[in-house]
């Protein structure tokens, strides 16, 4: 019988500690770690033979024993505004959708953690197709990996990645296993060496996760809100019966304390007739007082099928005249790539098993301690 092929180890997902582990193991000294971490992620190479700085025999063992693998282009597309949208391969045939987001004075790498999504938010395209799976280290930080060297392409302008946000397809904290090592290697001087205030976690409300990541992990937080009252909020996002609009803003309260009063962006989402009057922008106001933050109104993004339009851009602006007359710090965001479908809330990907989202909602919220 023919002996199966090793299954090599995937170094890509690997933050510092553990590469140290990983090296250690193989009697190695930990600065070898340091040594890979740039090679991999600062110069873009995945050949242990090209490393020219290890000893030989090490590289030898490396061949054998591992690899450094990315995921793999798909499709590109170019927004007529510059947005760039790559559908990445992943591991078992799946496909995750990440985009960047060209600006003036920055660089914008929106990156998904989930194949799929498994809350239901009402008006975003990526929940009404279902959820598959949680993404690896790997493959989490492999999309950051992928961007940063395809856009080194003269064709795409040359772009550098200053910023990159857990905003694209997935719920980041339910997938901390993942999500914290590619936030470890963002945040790494070796690695991308991202300052605190330019990696963005966002999330739908995952009480027990904001929690968790805001001890020992700087990031800036994003919250997607949506509603200013429980009956509004639970509409729009079925979360908000798990972790109603008090237990939220506690926890908002909490990161600010533990963050030494860094600002939270709260994300609204603004729907014509639904939650864009200048009664729920009083609401947000009431609800937001005393707590250091931004909000960031978002026009809807449509997408087929939907029931929801777009509020109109004066509805809008009334609508930030009342927060910002309340002293809260109020933007609009300007849809980008929406004729790519890689505006905010279209992210789909390649899912698969819609029908598996509960189970799977539950299996992730009780590994949180979280009642199911």
């Amino acid at each position: 019988m023919q002996a199966s092929a090793t299954v090599k180890t995937n170094l890509l997902g690997l933050h510092r500690p553990a590469l140290e582990r990983y090296f250690a193991d193989l009697g190695e000294k930990p600065f070898r770690a340091r040594q890979l971490l740039q090679w991999i992620h600062q110069r873009g190479v995945t050949d242990f033979a090209l490393m020219t700085d290890l000893a030989r025999d090490l590289r030898a063992r490396l061949q054998e024993r591992a690899e450094v693998r990315a995921p793999r282009v798909i499709r590109e597309q170019v927004s007529e505004d510059g947005t760039v949208k790559w559908l990445l391969s992943e591991n078992g045939g799946s496909a995750v959708e990440t985009v960047f987001i060209p600006e003036p004075d920055r660089g914008t790498l929106c990156i998904s953690s989930q194949v799929g999504c498994m809350l239901n938010c009402t008006f975003c395209s990526t929940a009404t197709q279902g959820f598959k799976r949680n993404l690896s280290a790997d493959e989490i930080i492999g999309q950051v990996w992928f961007a940063v060297n395809a856009l080194a392409d003269p064709r795409l302008g040359e772009r550098r990645v200053t910023n990159v946000v857990f905003m694209g397809m997935g719920e980041p904290l339910l997938n901390l296993e993942a999500v914290r090592p590619a936030l470890s290697l963002l945040r790494d001087d070796l690695a991308y060496g991202l300052a605190s205030r330019r990696v963005t976690i966002s999330t739908a409300g995952v009480v027990p996760g904001m929690d968790d990541l805001a001890h020992g992990d700087e990031f800036a937080l994003a919250v997607s809100l949506h509603a200013p009252t429980d009956e509004l909020r639970t509409r729009l996002v079925p979360l908000n019966r798990k972790f109603p609009l008090a237990d939220l803003m506690a926890a908002c309260q909490r990161f600010v304390r533990v963050h030494h009063r860094r600002s939270i962006t709260f994300e609204y989402t603004m729907i014509d007739g639904v939650n864009d009057s200048r009664r729920e922008a009083r609401g947000l106001v009431r609800l937001l007082n005393g707590l250091p933050c931004k909000l960031n109104l978002i026009p809807f993004n449509p997408f087929p099928g939907t029931p929801f339009r777009p509020s109109s851009p004066e509805v809008i602006y009334e609508f930030q005249k009342v927060t910002r007359a309340a002293g809260i710090i109020t933007t609009v965001r300007k849809t980008r790539g929406d004729d790519i479908d890689a505006a905010c809330g279209q992210l789909v990907g390649q899912l698969l098993d819609p029908s598996q989202r509960r189970r799977v909602v539950q299996e992730q919220l009780a590994r949180q301690a979280m009642p199911a």
